[in-house]
């Protein structure tokens, strides 16, 4: 997941500014903390019924992880953030409930965080689960995707059976027993890539002109690139169930991982 990829001010706009003229970079204030739930941004863009941020504790989507939602806030007035995604370097929140908040106004924003921390314990389950697997039986990811509490992965597995299922659905909760801490880093990209096994899907996700490459470590079970949202320990993601397991070919098995 996460990259399911197993083994991331400037002065005033026009209002109506076209978003292929923005240049601005978004500080991606989750991918250094997951827990931020609240902070204050610059409107560096807005346009039809999106603004810009530069800086942005929002998820925007991406490697499986849906993108977050919340509110934002100038004076007396409200938005919803129903939808945000990342365009180039900005990262755009669409909004709902009147008139956008203009280029330049200092807005204050809060995450819907019920929704974002069932979906980092959720991301986390997945990297567990992805642990796990390629530990203790060599396989790769095929494909992902999550919502919350639930979450699918394919594995090359030429056969899956109901005990094996039962196998690794013991082994992911004795990881979350395990209490493992949770790191993220940011290295340059020569020094991730130097990391064995540090992408394990069969196809390598990350762009190839990325400087920089973002990893999350499970400490004792797990390493990879991944760009989304995670707990700190894995004993904050609950209790595991495989809740249902099917042939999608030949080599390509699915389990879906259901959060208690």
């Amino acid at each position: 997941m996460g990259g399911a990829a197993r083994r991331g001010k400037f002065g005033l706009v026009a209002i109506k500014l076209h978003s292929s003229a923005i240049s601005v970079v978004t500080t991606l204030l989750y991918q250094t903390d997951a827990y931020l739930r609240s902070f204050a941004a610059t409107v560096t863009a807005a346009e039809e019924t999106r603004v810009a941020l530069d800086c942005s504790a929002f998820y925007p989507g991406g490697g499986g992880q849906p993108h977050d939602t919340g509110t934002l806030q100038l004076g007396t007035q409200q938005w919803e953030v129903s939808a945000v995604k990342k365009e180039g370097a900005v990262v755009w929140h669409a909004l709902q409930g009147g008139p956008l908040p203009p280029a330049g106004s200092v807005v204050s924003a809060a995450l819907d965080w019920e929704r974002r921390y069932a979906l980092m314990r959720t991301h986390t389950a997945m990297h567990i689960l992805c642990g796990v697997v390629w530990r203790d039986y060599g396989a790769s990811v095929t494909g992902g995707n999550m919502e919350l509490l639930q979450g699918r992965m394919d594995f090359e597995f030429e056969t899956m059976r109901a005990e094996l299922v039962e196998e690794i659905e013991a082994k992911v909760n004795a990881e979350v027993a395990a209490a493992r801490a949770v790191r993220v880093q940011i290295l340059p990209r020569a020094e991730a890539f130097a990391i064995p096994d540090l992408i394990r899907t069969k196809v390598n996700l990350l762009p190839p002109g990325i400087a920089e490459v973002r990893t999350v470590e499970i400490v004792g079970l797990d390493l990879q690139a991944d760009g989304g949202t995670h707990v700190d320990n894995t004993s904050a993601v609950g209790h595991l169930r495989i809740s249902d397991y099917k042939s999608k070919g030949r080599i390509n098995k699915r389990l879906v991982l259901t959060v208690g």
